[in-house]
């Protein structure tokens, strides 16, 4: 019934009850008393109490009783003070619960404290037990330099002890030799004199037995000289007078003076033919020439070579069209020279390196049924004074083969150069002028064969002895595409397919695949190529993995493919980057 009084209820939260009302003070039912009591007593403390407001709540008290709403203006009333009393006591729960909160917070906040003061606690106990064994081992560190000093005096006072007792034995031992030089010198010089006074004494006696002892001497040199003579002397005429002795004797001495020589000379001459006949020379680096030690190593492999039929001399060579008919040619012609047995003609092969002109060589001493043998200039130089003879021992060996033989000389500008003008040792020119003398004629038992990358560097002379001349260029786009198919067949293919080391090739095009190399690789020589091909067999690593035994075992092949081409490439000798 607040609302009676004018009073709203209350604005903010925690407002108190209504303010009560001031007691009625006795006497002021009238004015008369009322005005007694102002004169008699004090200034009462009510005196400025505005009754309006109670006259309007009486007022308005009595218009709702008469009112026909009162009951629910009561009701109203009484819903609102409910609802008041409900805010309350949902004000009064969340103050608790707020109180509650704080509570654990506190109750948190007093534990993150207890934990940190356990860790701060435990770090102090930490930091306390570190500083405690950092004071133990810096007294142990004392402890042990201070024993270390005290070993370390102990041992200076020993080797002081043990010099000075080394310094006083040494005096002693020098003391004691300085004693015994005194005595002996002493006791030599008392022998000295006793013995140059009984010199003194027997001077004469001495004389005298030394005057005896070279006079018999002498008589018994002259007795031996005496006899020797007389012994020699009729031996001597022994020997003479009897013909017999004097004739067995020079026969014997000529016999043995003649089986010497001839001991000295045939050895000689057995040693040159063995190794003319059964070795090889020095400065031959490889021949298919048979020695006896080759047939009695390999007597399979021996016997396979003198059965086999003669090799095209083409036969896995790949050349510019010109060149190969030029070079088919020249293998006829040698065939045809050895058949008749007339002399060949000596050939001069000149281009860069790893254009064919050794494995042409070889082709070629097969193809004609004839003996090969590799010899490098670079190998003579370095024989200084015995290139001469090694020079013509490789010719006397040359004449001796009864199929013929190819002599095939390769980097022959390492040792015939131009004498004019090039500096070279006089060992080198000796060994050249021996070249010379030995191919000034043409020969029916070997032909000479000379490859360089250099010709014009070649001595004059050489040109005299040169029957043709034949230049090896780089293969191009068609020739590279012949040896890329040729490599791919031997270094890819067959492995892959014979054998039992396989490698599984993928599916792709290999024709398409050659000539895209053969294109990217222009400016390599057929030697680089090949090389090209083993890097591609190479970098597999499952190339020695061996071949399933049965179609039904496991497959074990390591995947081949050729790389894809790129734009550049590597031609170092070493392969192509693709």
């Amino acid at each position: 019934m607040s609302w009676l009084f004018g009073i709203k209820g209350p604005k903010g939260e925690g407002a108190g009850p209504p303010l009560p009302l001031p007691p009625v003070q006795p006497g002021a039912e009238g004015g008369g008393d009322r005005g007694a009591g102002d004169r008699t007593g004090p200034k009462d403390k009510w005196s400025n109490f505005d009754p309006t407001g109670l006259e309007r709540a009486a007022k308005a008290a009595r218009e709702l009783e008469h009112s026909r709403h009162a009951k629910e203006a009561l009701s109203l009333a009484q819903m609102q003070e409910q609802t008041l009393q409900l805010e309350h006591q949902a004000k009064l729960k969340e103050y608790e619960a707020a109180v509650e909160q704080l509570k654990g917070e506190q109750v948190r906040v007093q534990a993150e404290e207890r934990r940190k003061t356990l860790s701060e606690e435990t770090r102090q106990h930490q930091a306390r037990a570190q500083y405690q064994d950092k004071l133990s081992r810096q007294r142990y560190e004392d402890q042990l330099k201070q024993q270390q000093l005290l070993n370390e005096e102990n041992l200076r006072k020993q080797e002081e002890s043990v010099q000075k007792q080394e310094a006083l034995r040494r005096a002693t031992v020098e003391r004691e030799m300085e004693l015994r030089h005194k005595n002996e010198m002493l006791r030599v010089e008392a022998e000295a004199r006793a013995r140059a006074k009984a010199e003194r004494d027997n001077a004469d006696i001495t004389r005298e037995q030394i005057r005896l002892k070279a006079a018999e001497q002498r008589q018994t040199i002259l007795e031996s000289i005496r006899t020797a003579g007389t012994v020699f002397g009729e031996g001597f005429q022994a020997f003479v007078t009897d013909w017999d002795k004097v004739t067995a004797t020079v026969a014997g001495l000529t016999l043995l003076a003649v089986g010497i020589y001839s001991a000295k000379n045939a050895t000689s001459a057995i040693g040159r033919y063995v190794e003319t006949r059964l070795g090889k020379p020095s400065l031959v680096r490889e021949t298919s020439r048979i020695t006896v030690l080759e047939l009695l190593r390999h007597p399979v492999q021996v016997s396979r070579r003198l059965l086999s039929k003669p090799q095209d001399a083409l036969e896995g060579v790949v050349l510019s069209p010109s060149l190969e008919a030029r070079v088919r040619d020249i293998a006829i012609a040698t065939r045809n020279t050895r058949k008749n047995r007339s002399v060949y003609r000596n050939i001069l092969m000149y281009g860069p390196p790893g254009t064919g002109k050794t494995l042409f060589a070889k082709k070629l001493a097969l193809h004609s049924g004839m003996d090969y043998a590799i010899m490098t200039g670079g190998d003579v130089a370095p024989m200084g004074r015995d290139g001469v003879t090694a020079m013509h021992k490789v010719f006397d060996w040359a004449n001796t083969s009864r199929r013929g033989l190819l002599l095939f000389v390769d980097e022959a500008d390492a040792f015939l150069r131009k004498r004019a003008t090039e500096k070279i040792s006089e060992d080198l020119r000796a060994t050249l002028n021996a070249f010379l003398h030995r191919t000034g004629q043409h020969s029916s038992k070997f032909m000479l064969v000379l490859a360089t990358n250099q010709p014009e560097q070649l001595d004059w002379a050489i040109n005299d002895r040169i029957g043709e001349m034949v230049g090896f260029e780089l293969p191009r786009r068609e020739a590279r595409e012949r040896l890329v198919r040729l490599y791919f067949d031997k270094y890819v293919l067959k492995p892959a397919t014979e054998g039992k080391q396989r490698l599984k090739l993928a599916q792709f095009d290999y024709g398409k695949k050659c000539s895209e190399i053969a294109q990217l690789t222009e400016g390599m020589s057929g030697r680089e190529i090949s090389q090209l091909a083993v890097a591609w067999q190479a970098e597999q690593p499952g190339t020695c993995a061996p071949a399933p035994r049965s179609p039904t075992a496991g497959v074990a092949w390591t995947p081949l493919q050729l790389p894809p081409p790129c734009d550049g490439f590597v031609s170092a000798g070493h392969g192509v980057c693709l």
